[in-house]
C-alpha cells in the first residue's frame, strides 16, 4: 500500500453513541472500514458501556466516562496485538455499546395454571402474574451468550425467554417451599424473595442482573375460586344453629311486613315458625329438657268443627269423643252422646 492510499484512508477519532429509542440492548458502532485513530477519544455515557472485540473475543471493556485510546487504556487489546511498546499506527476493532439502564415495568405470567401439590387442597392449580425489572451487569457475558456478532439487540427478543425462565423457576419455588395457597397469598412479599432467589443465577448466566421481582397476585382458577369462597362463608358462620335461629328471626318481620299478605304471609310466617320450633326442639334436647307442651283444652277456630280435648294422664276429665260421645254445641266440652242438655252448662242439645 502506497503513501497515497494511506492518506486516502479514513480513521475515527472520536467514538460514541446516543440511543435513539428505547428497547435497544447492544449495538455495533459503524465502522464502515474505517480504522480507530491511536489516541482516539472513547465517550462512554451514564447506564452505557462499551466492549472492543478483536478477532472475535472480547478484549476490553470500559464502564462511563471519557478515555484516550492507547496501550494503557487497552491493556488487553495490547497483549493480543503484541504490541510491546507505544503503537503508532491505527488499529482495526469492533466497537459494541450496550446499554445498562434498568428494564422497568416487564410484566410476567403464567399463561396456564401452575399444577402443584397443596397441604390444605391436595392437587391445585394456580395462576400469578406481577413485575420485574433488570439489567444488562456483563457485557461480556451478554455478548457471548445472548447478543453476539448482531447489530443491534433489543428487549424484545429477549423477553420471551425471561419470562419463561421465571415461570419455570416460581414453580420449583412452590414445590419447594411446601407453603399452603392460603399462606402464599397471604405473603406475596416474601413469596418474590423467595422467586427472585432462584432467577438470580438464570440471569447472572446470561450477563443480566435482576433489579426487582414483584407478585401482583395470585390465585385459583375461576371454578375453584368459587369452591375456595364457599370454604371461606362457610367459616364464617360458624355455629350453624345460632346462623339458623338469626335466620329464622330475621323472616318474621320481613314477612309480617310483606305487602302481599294474604296467603304469602302466611305461609312465610308458618315456614318461620316451623324453623324456629325446630331450633327450640334442637336446644331443648341439648340442654336434656322436654319442649312445652300444647295447651290440653284448645280454643276452636270461629266458624270451624271442635276441638277434641285432651285426655289428661290418668284417664280424669272429660270424656273424648268416641262412639257414643259427641260435644256441646254452646261451650264444646264432651258429652253423652244420648243426653239432650250439656251437662257443663246446660245448653239443649238439638
Amino acid at each position: 500500500m502506497g503513501i497515497g492510499d494511506f492518506f486516502k484512508k479514513q480513521f475515527i477519532d472520536v467514538i460514541h453513541w446516543v440511543e435513539p429509542e428505547d428497547g435497544i440492548l447492544a449495538t455495533r458502532y459503524p465502522m464502515q472500514d474505517m480504522e480507530i485513530q491511536n489516541g482516539a477519544k472513547l465517550t462512554v455515557r451514564e447506564s452505557q458501556m462499551a466492549a472492543f472485540i478483536n478477532e472475535g473475543r472480547v478484549a476490553d471493556v470500559f464502564g462511563p466516562g471519557l478515555y484516550t485510546l492507547n496501550t494503557q487504556t487497552l491493556p488487553l487489546l495490547t497483549n493480543i496485538m503484541n504490541w510491546d511498546k507505544m503503537f503508532q499506527s491505527p488499529f482495526k476493532s469492533d466497537v459494541y455499546f450496550f446499554s445498562t439502564r434498568i428494564q422497568t415495568n416487564q410484566k410476567w405470567g403464567t399463561a396456564t395454571p401452575i399444577t402443584v401439590r397443596d397441604k390444605d387442597f391436595g392437587a391445585v392449580r394456580l395462576r400469578a402474574y406481577g413485575i420485574y425489572s433488570w439489567r444488562v451487569a456483563d457485557p461480556r457475558a451478554f455478548h457471548a451468550n445472548v447478543s453476539g456478532t448482531r447489530e443491534q439487540y433489543t428487549v424484545a427478543e429477549i423477553e420471551g425467554q425471561l419470562r419463561n425462565t421465571i415461570v419455570g423457576r416460581m414453580s420449583d419455588t412452590f414445590a419447594e417451599s411446601q407453603v399452603p395457597f392460603l399462606d402464599m397469598a397471604a405473603n406475596q412479599v416474601e413469596l418474590a424473595q423467595k422467586i427472585a432467589e432462584h432467577l438470580v443465577p438464570e440471569f447472572t448466566k446470561l450477563g443480566l442482573r435482576l433489579e426487582s421481582f414483584v407478585v401482583e397476585n395470585l390465585s385459583l382458577p375461576e371454578e375453584l375460586q368459587k369452591r375456595l369462597d364457599e370454604r371461606i362463608g362457610m367459616n364464617m358462620i360458624g355455629d350453624m344453629n345460632k346462623y339458623v335461629q338469626f335466620q329464622a328471626a330475621q323472616s318474621l318481620p320481613i314477612a309480617a311486613a310483606n305487602e302481599g299478605g294474604g296467603a304469602a304471609a302466611l305461609g312465610a310466617g308458618l315456614g318461620a315458625g316451623i324453623g324456629l320450633g325446630q331450633v327450640f326442639a334442637g336446644a331443648f334436647q341439648q340442654a336434656g329438657q322436654q319442649p312445652p307442651a300444647a295447651p290440653q283444652n284448645p280454643i276452636p277456630p270461629a266458624g270451624g268443627a271442635p276441638v277434641a280435648p285432651v285426655a289428661p294422664a290418668g284417664g280424669g276429665g272429660a270424656p273424648a269423643a268416641g262412639a257414643g260421645n259427641k260435644f256441646c254445641i254452646e261451650c264444646g266440652q264432651g258429652m253423652p252422646g244420648r243426653a239432650k242438655f250439656c251437662p257443663n252448662c246446660g245448653a239443649a242439645q238439638s
